[in-house]
């Protein structure tokens, strides 16, 4: 029996609410994904917090670094009133009230559930060993296992770090193409063989990378493929042909496999 892939959520159902919110990931789920990817960062005090953007510009107004704040400032700011005023036609009430959230609230919020967390670290500079073992340490203490989690990196460094600390963590590699230098075929296999080198047990391909030729070669190394980020439900049958282990999309609800 051919297995339909996985539907993971962007930042969550980030297309019907607040990207990397507890919000957005409880939407993901009510609407069928079977987990959501979200992006962590580290404040100035070490505490992992959930963002994607190195600054709170965008989601919250404020014009803060990241990584010059502490994680109790942080997780006191708004990131869901933006949402609102930018699609009002998809504005609830509680979204104005959502704040941004540690490592650890999403962790403890989620960890009686079945769902499967993508967990991409994002950072820079000499910054990345305390970010990996900061992750490493929530991980461990909330109990999560190799089929629940799944920490992803563009910087394959940290990768091979998380394994140095915790070989059982799956880890993900994470690859787009640029807009200068796009990947070509010899490339691709390239960039899989190195994130096997790392211990990578999955690529996370951009889906306009993605090939059967390059599904192949992580298979041949003994690593899974996950596509993203695509929000049109046709990929479904592509991924289930290709064998794709997942697909990470904005509007999980779209993307979910009509009944056979």
């Amino acid at each position: 029996m051919i297995e339909r892939p996985l539907i993971i959520g962007h930042r969550g159902a980030s297309a019907l609410a607040p990207e990397n919110t507890l919000a957005a990931f409880t939407r993901a789920l009510a609407d069928g994904a079977d987990g959501f990817e979200f992006d962590v960062r580290l404040a100035s005090n070490q505490l992992p917090v959930v963002i994607h953007d190195a600054t709170l510009t965008r989601t919250a107004g404020i014009n803060t670094k990241i990584s010059e704040a502490s994680g109790e400032d942080l997780s006191r700011a708004g990131v869901g009133a933006w949402f609102n005023r930018k699609f009002p036609h998809l504005a609830r009430p509680e979204y104005e009230s959502e704040t941004l959230p540690t490592l650890r609230d999403v962790l403890a919020l989620f960890s009686d559930t079945r769902a499967l967390l993508y967990l991409e670290m994002k950072g820079e500079g000499p910054r990345w060993d305390d970010l990996a073992g900061s992750v490493v340490e929530l991980i461990r203490r909330f109990a999560f296992t190799d089929r629940t989690v799944v920490v992803e990196c563009f910087h394959l460094p940290a990768l091979a770090e998380i394994k140095r600390l915790d070989a059982g963590i799956r880890t993900a590699a994470l690859f787009e193409p640029s807009i200068k230098r796009p990947l070509s075929s010899l490339r691709i296999d390239a960039r899989i063989e190195q994130a096997r080198a790392v211990g990578s047990d999955e690529v996370a391909i951009h889906h306009r990378l993605v090939s059967a030729r390059a599904v192949a070669k992580a298979t041949q190394l003994g690593m899974s493929c996950v596509v993203w980020t695509v929000d049109d439900p046709r990929w479904v049958h592509r991924a289930t042909a290709l064998g794709l282990k997942a697909l990470i999309t904005n509007n999980p609800r779209v993307m979910r496999p009509a009944p056979a």
